[in-house]
């Protein structure tokens, strides 16, 4: 038996510059991914200067909206107010419904074709750094199922990476955020992608919301986490910022092979050297009316 909830995400991003400049096509990743657990109820998206919207969907079957400029600017704001409703069980489903899925994995002959880009690497030349840090961890095979290892390793890089918010853009590859110790949410869930496809686990990368009491106080940024395939349960979130599995509280709006595919706003400008000023990023939760 389920039980559905409304909530209310007010995303804004806005870019200030000293000077006008020019903007290039921009690429959005904020509607939220529908589904069995999830639906858009009501989505407004508001853009400064004005521009014309393309929506599309890409490869992944993420809802991108593309952004066409025709005025400059000394400001540049993407305000998202959506309202979704969730679905989630009032109760664990039973035992029997569960199909763990032995280590090492094996898919389904008719999957090849994509897994194996879930399974290649994005940083090959990290390899060394990463198989260093696999010798660290328990051995897949001693626990009951490939998932039961996944949560521990959630826990693992959680005790072992220190949360540090970064305003950069792009993510710590996998050896420097092994190195420095720290990392933002996006810096750990590359890690553990990382380390999961150097163990044969098919894993993507996920962006969007996290719902908690955090990030409500703090009125915080997007999230990121790792989503990883098993043959008998299919995509399956864990979030190593938090140690745990994900539940209804992440809010997917894109998931990808790789990190750069998912970025909120991405995109190019034209000006003076040095234009550039400032970047603010706020999200924000509360219960529709």
């Amino acid at each position: 038996m389920n039980q559905t909830h409304l909530l209310r995400i007010v995303h804004r991003t806005h870019y200030h510059y000293a000077s006008p400049v020019t903007f290039q096509t921009h690429r959005l990743v904020v509607r939220p991914r529908e589904g069995h657990d999830l639906r858009v109820e009501k989505l407004e998206l508001s853009i400064t200067p004005l521009a014309d919207v393309v929506w599309t969907r890409d490869i992944f079957g993420n809802s991108i909206a593309h952004a066409h400029f025709k005025d400059q600017g000394t400001e540049l704001t993407f305000d998202v107010d959506v309202v979704v409703r969730r679905f989630f069980p009032l109760d664990s489903p039973p035992p029997e419904t569960h199909s763990p899925s032995p280590y090492p994995l094996e898919y389904d002959t008719l999957e090849h074709g994509i897994v194996t880009g879930y399974l290649t690497p994005v940083y090959a030349e990290e390899t060394a750094a990463v198989q260093e840090f696999i010798h660290t961890l328990p051995n897949p095979a001693d626990f009951p199922s490939a998932e039961a290892f996944v949560v521990q390793l959630a826990g693992i890089i959680h005790g072992k990476i220190g949360y540090q918010r970064r305003e950069q853009k792009g993510v710590q590859t996998p050896a420097t955020t092994l190195s420095l110790g720290t990392g933002s949410c996006r810096d750990v869930a590359t890690l553990m992608m990382e380390t999961l496809r150097h163990l044969g686990i098919a894993a993507r990368f996920a962006s969007g919301y996290l719902d908690c009491p955090a990030t409500r106080a703090a009125r915080g940024s997007t999230h990121a986490w790792t989503e990883a395939y098993f043959p008998q349960l299919g995509w399956r979130g864990f979030d190593p910022t938090t140690g745990k599995p994900c539940d209804h509280r992440h809010i997917v709006t894109g998931t990808s092979h790789h990190p750069r595919g998912v970025m909120p706003v991405s995109g190019r400008y034209f000006g003076a050297t040095g234009a550039f000023l400032s970047m603010t990023v706020g999200v924000e939760f509360s219960t529709p009316l």
